[in-house]
């Protein structure tokens, strides 16, 4: 062989062929395997975002005014809906912020809250299970307080720190804020499950 020149591949005996076409069948194979799992991926991955992004928004909870219902870092699921009732978990549009809170009161309704921080919606004291102390907090809407048409009153389940539809900066919640209602905690698997 001249020096510089490519070494020539080897032609495969006779009786080598079979194993060198075997060889090159299952190399067609498994690139045709391989093409196919990637396009199934690609697509399921896509329906997935779509679901996520119209259906079933996944949000991940940031601060404590939620404790001790939901923690930060706990990821939990939305689902779009347009029927909310009292003691839902709503997740809402504020500013260029996604919250979430409890709905305590819809359209119509009446709300009061005394110094000691309990609710009375339309004259009736709210039986709240999921909170740990009451507490009056941030308030500075004149109660009782009627809610509006198409709006929610709703509150953190943290009510010392919340800042929520007591406090002016935040009001009421309109349908067209709404991102849906929080049904189902993802993350920590420790805490997988529904809410209430």
């Amino acid at each position: 062989m001249k020096k510089g020149a490519a070494p020539s591949r080897e032609l495969p005996s006779l009786e080598q062929l079979p194993a060198e076409l075997s060889r090159e069948r299952y190399k067609r194979r498994y690139r045709r395997v391989l093409r196919s799992t990637v396009y199934t991926l690609v697509v399921v991955a896509a329906i997935a975002v779509l679901v996520a992004t119209i259906w079933m928004p996944v949000l991940q909870i940031f601060g404590s005014s939620m404790s001790p219902t939901l923690c930060e870092g706990d990821v939990v699921v939305a689902i779009k809906g347009p029927d909310f009732k009292q003691g839902d978990l709503v997740a809402f549009y504020f500013g260029n912020k996604i919250l979430v809170k409890r709905c305590i009161a819809g359209p119509g309704q009446w709300v009061n809250i005394d110094e000691a921080g309990n609710i009375y919606v339309d004259s009736k004291l709210l039986d709240e299970p999921y909170l740990t102390e009451k507490a009056l907090g941030d308030c500075d809407i004149e109660l009782p307080y009627q809610v509006p048409e198409s709006r929610y009153f709703c509150v953190g389940d943290h009510r010392l720190t919340s800042i929520d539809s007591r406090h002016t900066s935040v009001g009421c919640i309109s349908e067209e804020q709404i991102v849906g209602k929080i049904a189902f905690r993802v993350w920590p698997l420790s805490n997988l499950g529904t809410l209430k």
